[in-house]
């Protein structure tokens, strides 16, 4: 267990908590979470979460902004529906890029797990592409995700690591929870139209 660890850890529950709360410095503690897991993922020759970190950098400009523009529109973080048909295909197109990117993991890098982290690392950026549409499904996502990257990260002797993302999965079910009542309470004051 690292400094750079423990201080990574602390700045990423402050980050998906801020999420939770659909509080905008969210944005800005995930990039820092992002900045320092990418140096300790590429330290751990976790390839794919080094690279997932650096896209999750540029998402979380596209975050930032789509969150904004809509709470300027609206003054408040709005849930967005997401159909199960585009649900279904995203899933899809995430796996294919996994699978892709594991391959070229496994063939052209000296990766530890080529296959497991480049799946995980799709299937977060899809979760974070989720989270920056406001979508529901991303906590569910997020759930499943992160009980993967608990063993991941046990294996590869990241406890640290591993306990938070074990916290993550608990943040991510209570996000799901949070989200839904927001989302209810949303319907039913655009029902009676109330704003």
């Amino acid at each position: 267990m690292s400094p750079l660890e423990i201080i990574s850890v602390i700045i990423s529950v402050i980050g998906v908590t801020l999420t939770i709360k659909r509080n905008m410095w969210c944005w800005l503690f995930n990039f820092l979470a992002y900045c320092l897991y990418a140096w300790l993922f590429y330290e751990f020759k976790l390839y794919g979460e080094t690279i997932l970190q650096c896209f999750f950098m540029v998402m979380n400009f596209y975050g930032f902004y789509h969150w904004m523009k809509g709470k300027q529109e609206s003054h408040e973080i709005r849930i967005e529906p997401i159909a199960p048909k585009l649900v279904i295909l995203q899933m899809s197109m995430a796996a294919v890029g996994g699978l892709l990117f594991g391959l070229s993991l496994h063939y052209f890098t000296d990766a530890a797990l080529p296959m497991l982290d480049s799946q995980l690392a799709a299937f977060s950026l899809l979760a974070t592409y989720w989270t920056s549409r406001k979508h529901i499904a991303t906590w569910v996502l997020w759930v499943f995700v992160d009980i993967i990257y608990v063993g991941m990260f046990l294996f590869k002797d990241l406890y640290l690591t591993a306990t938070l993302y074990a916290a993550l999965v608990g943040l991510a079910a209570f996000g799901w929870w949070q989200w839904t009542q927001v989302k209810n309470k949303q319907t039913q004051c655009s029902f009676t139209g109330i704003s």
